[in-house]
């Protein structure tokens, strides 16, 4: 499939092919803003904004008023939240819209090039209206679960067209191209040589100086991409769940739910060693959360060690529960997708203001990634996630104490 890209305003604006069947063309129904008068009137600005909102949320009604599967009212009920004072928030916070928008990204004939909802996502996040950003990242666990779960399926060759998903994807990460105009995500790790943190000079240093602080490349610098290949999938989704991570205190509950979902699946949720982690201490984490298979049961008797249990099971690939249950298959995890994945879990697990499920559901998603690792013996990933994994039980106990 061949088709253009157009933006405006501060958007990229690349044109991407992709090697799907069906031919489609997006085209982008943002406009730009140009008028001067808006950058000096605030409230202009605002109204600019609140009206370009409630423009996107009446269109979101009528697609998924014409869905099959929507029921009767479901477009007015999406088309009620633009009459808010700030409408994409009210979407955003939004359960019942939530769920509507989740059923039709669910559908299995979702993400074809022609798909409408996508089309959506795609307009909606080129109008860099900072509020309808945030809205599209809320979908993006959804939406980049649903998208490798079906391109590392079994029968991914009997799939439709994913098109749809990948310009969404692709639009994300051309913005965030934009955003870093070539230059890597450096981290400065300070000189253990140095009495203390205070002794290493951080202003004025030669880079090749021994006195200077050390430098870590969190993430490389990013090259445009015009589609989605194989080889750069991973990379590519893992920079746009780096962005859902720069927002993500923002994000809503069941957002982050979702990733979790996901991130447990993809590690192969099947796997009962990850109920042998905390070892024999007398209380056991359940960690079904309501989405995983709660049939096993690890106070079985039997004395198994973890490092004996790594070695004698394997994580089942494509099982019933997890096809049926969460939507998601076991993917390959690189670090370039595994890392953003590991900092989104990590937020939460330990903010404070994430609810009690969240936590449940990211400590699940944490241990099930942790054996996988193991199994896979990666040395990086089981640094990572048995951190994360201490980091909840510490958490945990802490809790239990007060």
């Amino acid at each position: 499939m061949d088709f253009s890209v157009k933006a405006s305003g501060d958007s990229p604006s690349p044109s991407f092919s992709t090697s799907s069947s069906t031919p489609h063309r997006f085209q982008s129904a943002s406009t730009g803003t140009s008028s001067t008068a808006a950058d000096r009137d605030p409230m202009h600005s605002w109204w600019e904004s609140v009206s370009k909102q409630r423009s996107r949320i009446l269109s979101l009604s009528s697609i998924i008023s014409s869905t099959s599967e929507a029921e009767n009212g479901d477009g007015s009920l999406i088309s009620s939240l633009a009459d808010s004072d700030r409408p994409a928030l009210s979407l955003l916070s939004s359960p019942a819209a939530y769920s509507l928008i989740s059923s039709a990204l669910r559908n299995p004939t979702s993400g074809s090039g022609s798909d409408p909802l996508c089309q959506w996502l795609y307009d909606t996040y080129l109008t860099s209206d900072p509020p309808l950003r945030l809205v599209v990242l809320s979908f993006l666990p959804l939406l980049a679960g649903i998208y490798l779960s079906r391109i590392h399926s079994s029968d991914s060759s009997a799939l439709p067209s994913l098109a749809g998903f990948e310009a969404v994807l692709l639009s994300i990460y051309a913005a965030e191209v934009k955003a870093r105009s070539g230059k890597p995500i450096l981290v400065h790790i300070p000189d253990l040589s140095q009495p203390s943190l205070y002794h290493t000079p951080r202003i004025g240093a030669m880079p090749d100086s021994p006195t200077a602080a050390c430098v870590g490349v969190l993430s490389p610098p990013l090259e445009p991409q015009m589609a989605v290949k194989s080889t750069k999938r991973a990379g590519i989704v893992g920079v746009t769940l780096q962005c859902y991570f720069k927002e993500i205190s923002e994000m809503p509950a069941w957002s982050k739910l979702e990733f979790c979902k996901f991130a447990a699946s993809w590690a192969g949720q099947d796997c009962p060693c990850k109920e042998k982690i905390d070892g024999d201490e007398p209380q056991t984490l359940a960690l079904t959360n309501g989405f995983a298979d709660s049939s096993f049961n690890s106070s079985n008797g039997h004395s198994v060690e973890i490092e004996e249990e790594f070695g004698t099971l394997a994580i089942r690939e494509n099982g019933e529960h997890l096809s049926s249950e969460v939507g998601g298959v076991r993917i390959p995890l690189p670090w370039e997708l595994l890392q953003p994945s590991l900092r989104i879990l990590g937020h939460c697990l330990l903010s404070p203001l994430n609810s009690q499920d969240v936590k449940d559901a990211a400590s699940n998603a944490v241990r099930s990634q942790y054996a996988r690792a193991s199994h896979d013996l990666n040395p990086q990933a089981i640094l990572g996630t048995r951190s994360l994994v201490n980091l909840d039980k510490g958490s945990r106990a802490g809790c239990t104490s007060h």
